[in-house]
């Protein structure tokens, strides 16, 4: 039986409150953009709809699922018979992040895939420019490169069932896929506190902080489709379904993230967080947290969040792919798969082991100029 949705989705002469049942609606056409079982594309009427199809795996983005999405986008964004695209995902998650087993495949085989985070790179920002309506309609855990098939778009809907965070650096990598651009503008130092510590929030807080533009109840995003099919209005979809989520973190959390990530350094956000730790209860967690990551992820997180702001996503995903380049070199990134995924002890040997450990000047080689290598947007 199809699921119940708000009438008023579909018919506007109706409350909000009041449900009927929708009668299945034929898709008029499916494309295929080369995603194989790993992706779909189906036209309904002025609707592009993307849906993610990797719900064993999280929906874990992989090279093929890059190629395809790109390619669609490219058809759609010239195709006067689609208003707007949407995208969503089966399963229990949206988008847990990219395949990061198969990087680690290839990185110890001497052959890093440098090749799929440049095309993953050049996606983020095709969605970050698309000139129409790109909406995600994000249904569960969305991490690492679910956030950048997501969170470049123009419209970034969440419902109670989702689940935010960009964890990288606990696994000796960096919050990339247009990291840089997205965190730096979320609202009292949050962007900083959630790179640095990978913590994972709903979507009272990612509306509040500026992440999320909407907040729905998931029993509205089938309506929504209707809607957005029939009319191509997106807006007026969403503002129909719209149900402002309550921020989750309380309000003293949100005065000491502002207060211990705001400095100008690293060191400083430390000694904030050291010096309120015994009396603080959220400082002394937070420092916790942070001693558990890598250190050269730290320091490089830092300084790339802070130096997103103002760049525009170009300049932001060109400055990523060097510093992915370099972290595809190293050995953190590979410590920490296979301490996450692999042997999954939990207890990954970062290299350097401390964070006073860690040579400023090999912070500074992660954003060097690649020459002949740097990113081609």
């Amino acid at each position: 039986m199809r699921p119940l949705v708000p009438a008023a989705l579909t018919r506007r002469d109706r409350p909000l409150s009041c449900f009927i049942l929708l009668e299945p609606r034929r898709i008029l056409l499916t494309h295929d953009f080369g995603g194989g079982d790993e992706i779909r594309f189906e036209q309904q009427g002025l609707a592009g709809i993307v849906t993610l199809t990797r719900p064993k795996a999280l929906n874990a983005v992989t090279h093929k699922m890059v190629r395809a999405l790109s390619a669609a986008l490219t058809a759609w964004e010239t195709d006067p018979a689609v208003s707007a695209v949407l995208v969503k995902a089966e399963g229990r998650a949206f988008s847990a992040g990219g395949d990061i087993l198969d990087i680690y495949q290839a990185g110890k085989a001497g052959m890093p895939p440098v090749d799929f985070f440049a095309d993953e790179y050049r996606l983020n920002v095709q969605i970050a420019r698309y000139r129409k309506p790109y909406v995600a309609l994000v249904d569960g855990i969305v991490m690492g490169g679910g956030v950048g098939v997501s969170f470049h778009g123009s419209h970034r809907v969440m419902t109670e069932n989702a689940q935010f965070a960009m964890p990288e650096v606990g696994i000796g990598f960096f919050p990339d896929v247009g990291g840089s651009h997205i965190l730096p503008e979320l609202g009292e130092s949050f962007g900083m506190y959630l790179g640095l510590t990978g913590t994972r929030i709903r979507y009272g807080d990612a509306l509040w902080s500026g992440l999320a533009n909407y907040t729905v109840k998931s029993e509205y995003l089938l309506g929504i489709i209707e809607r957005v099919s029939e009319t191509g209005d997106v807006d007026l979809a969403l503002r129909e379904a719209f149900a402002p989520a309550k921020r989750e973190t309380e309000d003293a959390d949100v005065h000491a993230i502002a207060r211990h990530f705001s400095k100008d350094s690293l060191a400083g956000i430390l000694e904030s967080l050291r010096a309120a730790s015994a009396t603080d209860p959220f400082a002394a967690k937070t420092l916790d947290t942070l001693m558990l990551r890598s250190p050269t992820s730290l320091h490089v997180a830092f300084r790339q969040i802070a130096a997103g702001l103002g760049k525009s996503m170009e300049d932001c995903m060109r400055m990523e792919f060097r510093i992915l380049n370099r972290m595809l070199e190293g050995k953190d990134f590979y410590e920490g798969i296979r301490a996450a995924v692999i042997d999954k002890d939990a207890a990954p040997k970062w290299s350097p082991p401390r964070l006073e450990d860690v040579d400023p000047a090999d912070i500074d080689r992660y954003f060097q100029p690649l020459g002949e290598r740097e990113l081609v947007l």
